[in-house]
């Protein structure tokens, strides 16, 4: 009889595999879940198509094992793909609706520097968004979310129009006080994905619900790049899954 769960019911034990896509090698650990035996193997990532790799990790650990796919109960994942795209400047471009008035958030930042840079010397590094692409729209709530001013639906739409006739898919939303009131952000996703059906959005709110401005504003821009180039490779590794036949429940 296998362990018993908490709620009393009996769980199936199997095998469990996690890895790690990175810009050079993807690792990967599998595990026999009853006995806790591990096999751990590496293989090159394949940034054409990172689920060629992915699979490639996968074959491997289960030849290393002498198991099939059908084996596997788990598949977990984490990648560097596009936190890489994020720091080497290869996202697709962004834009941003902002609060009229915030524009310049993103470019103000904050007075402080790194601790060890030469404050003579340090240059502060170029903001995710171009200043174009940044729209400020009318409304706004209260600190406490109470709504002092609706939303500018109009400029919403416009701000879409804009940006798809650009062909800017990625969109953020980063609205004044939004954590305390997201009604206003989810309106606009709504309103920009009317406009232009093939957009990403992603809401401040969200993302990163708390006060400050420009930190929500930079984990929101970055948002949208992590979406699309996740996107693509997320949904060939789990074809290529499917293909093999394993059925496990995927995570990431």
């Amino acid at each position: 009889m296998g362990p018993v769960t908490r709620s009393g019911t009996t769980r199936a034990k199997g095998y469990a595999i996690a890895l790690d896509v990175g810009g050079t090698f993807t690792d990967v650990a599998l595990v026999h879940e009853a006995s806790g035996r591990l096999w751990v193997t590496k293989t090159p990532t394949t940034p054409h198509d990172p689920s060629a790799g992915f699979m490639a990790g996968i074959d491997r650990a289960l030849q290393l094992a002498g198991i099939e796919a059908a084996a596997l109960r788990h598949v977990l994942h984490g990648t560097t793909t596009a936190t890489n795209a994020i720091l080497e400047g290869k996202g697709a471009a962004i834009g941003l609706l902002t609060t009229a008035g915030f524009r310049d958030v993103l470019e103000i930042g904050r007075h402080d520097i790194p601790r060890r840079a030469n404050m003579f010397a340090w240059v502060k590094p170029a903001r995710p968004v171009a200043p174009e692409l940044i729209f400020e729209i009318g409304g706004r709530v209260t600190v406490d979310g109470a709504e002092i001013e609706p939303l500018d639906e109009e400029a919403v739409r416009a701000a879409a129009r804009r940006l798809a006739a650009a062909g800017v898919d990625s969109i953020a939303v980063c609205f004044l006080h939004s954590y305390a009131n997201p009604a206003h952000e989810r309106r606009a996703r709504a309103l920009l994905l009317e406009e232009h059906p093939g957009g990403a959005v992603s809401l401040s709110s969200e993302v990163l619900p708390v006060f400050r401005e420009f930190e929500r504003s930079m984990a929101r821009s970055s948002t949208p790049t992590c979406s699309r180039s996740w996107g693509a490779t997320s949904r060939g590794w789990w074809e290529s899954c499917a293909r093999a036949g394993s059925g496990p429940r995927c995570r990431s």
